[in-house]
């Protein structure tokens, strides 16, 4: 007789699972509901709102701390100009203590204080703006007076009531001019 081989398992084809577990489960279902752990968002959210609240605080000081060094830089930019001018004002003081008859020696010293006082705006790049002889320019400046005259083309600034200055390309003051007219 012969035997036959006796197996417990059967075969199983390429195309078949090898589970046991059928095929449509609810982890396949797409409109499955996913697990959500309430908490850990609620952490995470918080977590970001925090880091939200500290980098605006930290711009915020960023902000004013920048505004308040530009407002320390400006006021010792105008403390620096200001001892420098009461050294004039000193030397003005001195000139103005002087008793009698003014003479020929005062009048050099009021001189020195004048050119003092130049050195002082040329070291801040102030200079003056030549205005004689000039063309008007309504940028530069400012007249005050309209006169005719033979001598002087039309537009011509042929006086000069108040000098102008200028600070680099920035206008401080224009000149207050009188200008020919034809």
């Amino acid at each position: 007789m012969t035997q036959h081989r006796v197996t417990d398992v059967p075969e199983a084809s390429p195309e078949e699972p090898l589970t046991d577990v059928p095929e449509n489960t609810e982890r396949d279902a797409p409109d499955a509901p996913v697990p959500v752990d309430v908490a850990a968002m609620r952490r995470e959210r918080d977590d970001y709102y925090d880091r939200f609240m500290r980098k605006a605080a930290e711009f915020d000081n960023y902000r004013k701390r920048v505004e308040r060094e530009r407002r320390e830089q400006a006021d010792q930019a105008v403390v620096e100009l200001l001892r420098e001018l009461l050294a004039v004002v000193d030397d003005f003081d001195i000139a103005l203590t002087v008793e009698g008859e003014p003479t020929e020696a005062y009048r050099k010293g009021v001189e020195l204080i004048h050119a003092k006082l130049h050195d002082l705006l040329r070291k801040y790049r102030v200079r003056p703006i030549e205005a004689l002889g000039a063309d008007f320019d309504p940028n530069i400046h400012q007249a005050v007076i309209h006169e005719e005259s033979a001598d002087h083309r039309e537009g011509e600034v042929m006086g000069e009531l108040r000098k102008g200055y200028m600070m680099g390309d920035r206008l401080l003051r224009p000149a207050m001019v009188k200008v020919a007219k034809a």
